[in-house]
């Protein structure tokens, strides 16, 4: 059941605590991708108040964040993390926040950043319990490490067939790549979620919970079992777990205007913030 509620106003103070946690969630899924490599090849070092993460060749989660909130980098900090980028053979893309310091988007553009994308943080006031009561024949289950192959591929096969409502992803990702990652990912104390459409898999989707924030780390649902209300019942399930947990804010990430968006305001998520995408390619002057 839908009530009015007032809608998440985000001050620095909140952009900074939902920064931390997803500069949190970076460093525990760079380290065990760290692990299960075992190559010396990954990093991850600290930087003005946020940290730069390379995990693997070619992985979604080798980029610069939480940066905005810790004082301005230095010339010396910057030179360090680009040396170390392109020691592996990688741009550096810097994800900030626009509540951020505007004196770092300035210092990155005389150093040749680039602006390429945009991406949207949502969020909302979790209420202190939900009654989730689902659609007659959907079920949302927790996944267990016994069927993480199951899971990945099931986001995998979903991932590889999106909306393509609204701006599309800068990046694409080969599909080994993609469940490589969500599998480091999975290891960074992610809650995973099975969807079932009459006891059919159908999509599923991760939680992260830390320091009273709960991040909706990705959801999807197979192309065959879309628009029958699997999104919905996944978000609201979260949500629960996510009150029982003790958190009081949840976030999620989205590409602007696209149909994860739309889905996330009309189940009462607000628009809290945009980080930009700024990079630095190696051929960059």
């Amino acid at each position: 059941m839908k009530t009015e509620r007032t809608p998440l106003f985000c001050d620095a103070d909140l952009a900074e605590r939902i920064e931390l946690a997803e500069s949190q969630l970076i460093e525990a899924t760079a380290v065990a991708a760290h692990r299960r490599l075992a190559n010396d090849r990954g990093f991850v070092i600290p930087i003005a108040g946020g940290l730069a993460s390379f995990a693997d060749h070619d992985s979604p989660f080798n980029k610069v964040v939480g940066l905005g909130f810790g004082g301005v980098p230095t010339t010396r900090e910057l030179d360090e993390i680009e040396h170390a980028y392109a020691a592996v053979g990688a741009p550096v893309q810097v994800e900030l926040p626009h509540l951020a310091d505007p004196e770092i988007g300035i210092a990155l553009s005389r150093r040749g950043y680039q602006l390429e994308s945009f991406e949207n943080v949502l969020g909302i006031a979790i209420d202190n319990r939900y009654d989730v009561t689902l659609p007659d024949g959907i079920e949302i289950r927790p996944s267990g490490d016994q069927e993480l192959d199951v899971w990945l591929n099931v986001m995998a096969d979903a991932v590889a067939v999106p909306d393509t409502q609204g701006v599309p992803w800068r990046e694409e990702f080969p599909r080994e790549t993609y469940i490589e990652a969500e599998r480091d990912a999975a290891a960074a104390d992610i809650r995973r979620y099975i969807a079932l459409l009459n006891g059919e898999i159908a999509g599923g989707a991760g939680l992260r919970t830390a320091d009273g924030i709960a991040q909706f780390a990705g959801a999807a649902t197979l192309p065959a079992h879309r628009r029958h209300g699997i999104q919905s019942a996944l978000l609201f399930t979260r949500l629960s777990d996510a009150a029982a947990a003790g958190c009081d804010v949840g976030v999620i990430t989205t590409q602007p205007a696209s149909k994860s968006q739309q889905n996330a305001q009309r189940s009462g998520f607000n628009l809290l913030y945009t980080r930009a995408v700024l990079v630095k390619h190696l051929d960059a002057t």
